[in-house]
């Protein structure tokens, strides 16, 4: 469980001096740590679990590319097409990908489920598209931005977290596909390395 830091404000008017108290509390994944499963729409309108999820032969997965993502994002946009060959490379081999929206759909009106399944028809999306509608799961994840990936193991271990690969900007010049090594890591019994990647993204967005 990683810990940040809460900031308390203490005001002392008549001095005139302020004093600031800290104290940490848990927020989110670390490496090693067993992932929360959870109960979310999908853009069909049915509610799916990671325990719903099978892989691209109908069977129970070898683990679980949970990716939090969203339709207005510059660099979500930039990722889409990475994240559906993603899953469908990914999916045959047991481990499809589990897309989730965790923005404020009143902040970002263009990420609500109904746009979310446009996209989705749009881009051929083949994986689950699951809406955060009460921003109740990015949190207990720890993401902070969108794109940004957990993969998880058949037990919903955390063994990686992060980017998709090195190069948002242009996926020609990719050099590392952290995901996909990761997962050839964990099919040769390995630990993957590195196990975690900072996510280059937009910062989600937290009702207000």
């Amino acid at each position: 469980m990683k810990k940040i830091l809460g900031l308390g404000i203490l005001l002392f008017a008549a001095a005139g001096i302020f004093m600031a108290a800290t104290s940490t509390v848990d927020f989110g994944l670390t490496v090693g740590d067993k992932a929360p499963d959870f109960k979310l729409k999908n853009i069909d309108g049915k509610y799916y679990s990671l325990k719903d999820v099978k892989d691209a032969n109908g069977k129970a997965p070898k683990g679980y590319i949970v990716t939090f993502t969203c339709n207005t994002c510059p660099y979500a946009v930039m990722y889409e097409d990475r994240i559906a060959a993603l899953h469908d490379k990914m999916a045959p081999k047991g481990y499809p990908v589990v897309a989730i929206m965790p923005n404020d759909t009143e902040i970002k009106p263009d990420d609500s489920l109904e746009k979310m399944a446009e996209r989705a028809k749009d881009k051929n999306f083949n994986f689950l598209y699951l809406i955060d509608e009460k921003q109740e799961v990015f949190p207990q994840y720890g993401a902070s931005r969108t794109p940004e990936v957990y993969l998880l193991d058949s037990d919903m271990v955390l063994r990686y977290t992060g980017a998709i690969d090195d190069n948002a900007q242009n996926p020609d010049a990719v050099k590392t596909n952290y995901v996909e090594e990761a997962v050839a890591a964990m099919e040769a019994g390995k630990e993957p390395s590195p196990a975690k990647t900072k996510a280059i993204g937009c910062t989600i967005k937290v009702k207000r």
